[in-house]
């Protein structure tokens, strides 16, 4: 909170929902100006609402990036886009961002299966927002390079569904067009008093931003070889006499086969995992790590409700 009472503060919460991919963290943490939400190759890393707490002069907005919404499959699946509306339903205000690319490519310019799965995947949150009668703003991402007379279009397209207030046109990548978005979400803020301290930048429990740091080194280094089916939970936090912390972390795996994969040869890929893990953690933390991880096969790891409620999903959902 602050030390003195300004009439003119707002804060509130914006939420920003979209298909897998759409760059929501992205957006989130250039709007933050930190890194609050990880950013991977893969669709889908983020699992729960993530905090950021963005200033924008007398106004406080604390940004919800929610896990991708797109048709569930699994328990994990269910309750993540449970978790994504849940988030919407309580903000202030909520942002629809599209990967507009994609989207481009999925109406017949060079699409591919992936595109035209994000573009269902929008098609079933325009549905969902129609149904409920919400209207959003909307956000046009990934703008770089693409020619204006077809992101006025797809912006028309897009606009005459109803459901949305307002187009942006942006880059959460470069930051083109954010500080206009950012405006407009303070603008939405309800008056009063700002809800977390000034300096504050995330409200994410720091054994979850723990395992999501971790998580996002094992999607960075194997990629290539591990699908979705990885998790990492902080199982111990201890805070050590001399100022240090001392952090144990499981790396869970559906199969045999992939725990190979992130041990590597010789132990090479889980100590890469762990040396970059830990230099962020030092910078995170300001403090000296002590960072232990083990790799644990665990086929049934998604039906965890203790992995569930570590990121407030809802394992009934």
């Amino acid at each position: 909170m602050t030390e003195t009472l300004n009439p003119n503060q707002r804060a509130g919460f914006a939420a920003i929902i979209g298909a897998p991919n759409a760059g929501k963290s992205t957006l989130v943490n250039r709007l933050t100006g930190s890194k609050v939400s990880i950013v991977t190759q893969k669709v889908q890393t983020t699992r729960f609402p993530v905090r950021g707490i963005a200033i924008e002069g007398d106004a406080q907005i604390v940004l919800v990036d929610t896990p991708g919404i797109f048709t569930p499959r699994r328990r994990l699946d269910r309750a993540m886009v449970a978790s994504a509306w849940g988030g919407a339903q309580d903000a202030d205000v909520v942002l629809h961002l599209i990967d507009a690319p994609s989207h481009i490519a999925s109406e017949g310019r060079d699409g591919t299966p992936a595109d035209r799965k994000s573009a269902e995947d929008t098609e079933t949150i325009i549905a969902n927002l129609k149904a409920t009668g919400t209207k959003v703003l909307l956000g046009l991402n990934k703008i770089d390079g693409m020619r204006r007379d077809t992101l006025l279009a797809l912006s028309q397209r897009l606009f005459e569904t109803g459901v949305y207030e307002e187009v942006y046109m942006i880059s959460a990548l470069s930051g083109d067009g954010v500080d206009d978005l950012k405006k407009r979400l303070a603008r939405s803020m309800p008056a009063g008093p700002w809800l977390y301290p000034e300096d504050q930048s995330a409200d994410v429990p720091v054994r979850v931003l723990a395992a999501e740091i971790t998580r996002e080194k094992v999607y960075l280094r194997v990629h290539e070889e591990l699908p979705y089916s990885a998790a990492v939970e902080t199982t111990s936090f201890e805070e050590k006499a001399d100022g240090s912390a001392r952090i144990e972390q499981t790396i869970y795996v559906e199969r045999e086969s992939q725990r190979p994969i992130v041990l590597g040869k010789g132990g090479q890929t889980l100590k890469w995992i762990g040396q970059k893990s830990r230099e962020e953690l030092i910078e995170l933390l300001d403090r000296p790590v002590h960072l232990f991880l083990t790799v644990k096969v665990d086929p049934k790891w998604q039906d965890s409700r203790a992995l569930y409620a570590q990121f407030g999903l809802d394992f009934d959902v």
